[in-house]
């Protein structure tokens, strides 16, 4: 009997031993699998995580997130611009049919609005105002022969708006509405353009030697014309910055002034929009 066992014994402990161990390639694809098991878990971790994180990012503004604040450029914060609706049957200025290249929309309704934060000047408020206050932001000596050439042009009325913004800088826009293209580009030529090498006639009141602004050449609005000026140096307490846009029956002067000196951007700014509105 116990022969019997002990043959059993061997027998068995000879089939285990001869029994093939399990190849190393299948215990190496296994603990392939456990790795990916435990990185793919982990990767899903972290992917909630950072997802969530994108999401908190792209619905911040830019300014709101630490290390991506923008700085400002200068410009002024305007309100959204829409052309005003024209009459029945009234087409554009600088369409065709429009010989003289009449703006039929309200003057007043094409006046560029203020921008946030800005004072309204309660003489300058959006409305007609008459020939006098627009003569009175250029030199008393060169008033009469404006006034002259005003009365020769059929100048139909003056819309003006005007705001003072927390830096302090004055702005005035002044649109003058002819009958048609013509007077208008007449008034513009002889009464504000000199025949003597500095090109100009009519400097705004205190101002007596100017510098062209070269970024009215690029201003592209079609049909119109934009020319800019700022005063020279020496300029005294304040500068001034003004230009005129040609656009059809209108002329619109802009003046920015502001102590220590006018500054470019909100003055481009404001050409340009005033420009399109026009255009």
């Amino acid at each position: 009997m116990t022969e019997q066992m002990t043959e059993q014994t061997t027998d068995a402990a000879v089939a285990e031993t001869s029994a093939p161990a399990p190849a190393p390639a299948a215990r190496s694809a296994r603990r392939v699998l456990w790795a990916v098991a435990r990185w793919t878990a982990a990767v899903v971790v972290c992917g909630g995580v950072g997802a969530g994180t994108a999401m908190g990012i792209t619905a911040l503004d830019r300014t709101d997130v630490p290390g991506l604040e923008t700085e400002s450029d200068g410009r002024w914060e305007y309100p959204a611009l829409r052309l005003p609706a024209l009459p029945v049957d009234r087409p554009r200025p600088f369409t065709e049919g429009n010989e003289g290249e009449v703006h039929h929309a309200d003057v007043r309704e094409l006046l560029l609005p203020a921008p946030a934060g800005a004072t309204p000047d309660p003489k300058l408020n959006g409305g007609f105002v008459p020939t006098e206050a627009y003569l009175s932001l250029y030199g008393k000596d060169i008033r009469d022969d404006l006034r002259k050439s005003l009365a020769d042009s059929t100048l139909r009325h003056i819309a003006a708006r005007g705001w003072t913004t927390p830096d302090g800088t004055r702005t005035s826009i002044h649109l003058l509405r002819f009958s048609s293209v013509a007077y208008a580009e007449e008034y513009r030529v002889t009464a504000l353009e000199a025949e003597g090498a500095d090109g100009l006639k009519a400097l705004p009141d205190g101002v007596e030697a100017f510098v062209p602004e070269g970024f009215a050449d690029d201003i592209q609005v079609p049909e119109t014309g934009a020319y800019a000026f700022r005063e020279k140096e020496p300029y005294g307490p304040e500068q001034v910055r003004w230009a005129y846009v040609q656009a059809g029956d209108t002329l619109a002067l802009i003046t920015q002034t502001r102590a220590g000196g006018a500054l470019a951007v909100p003055f481009q700014q404001t050409v340009t929009l005033q420009n399109q509105l026009l255009g």
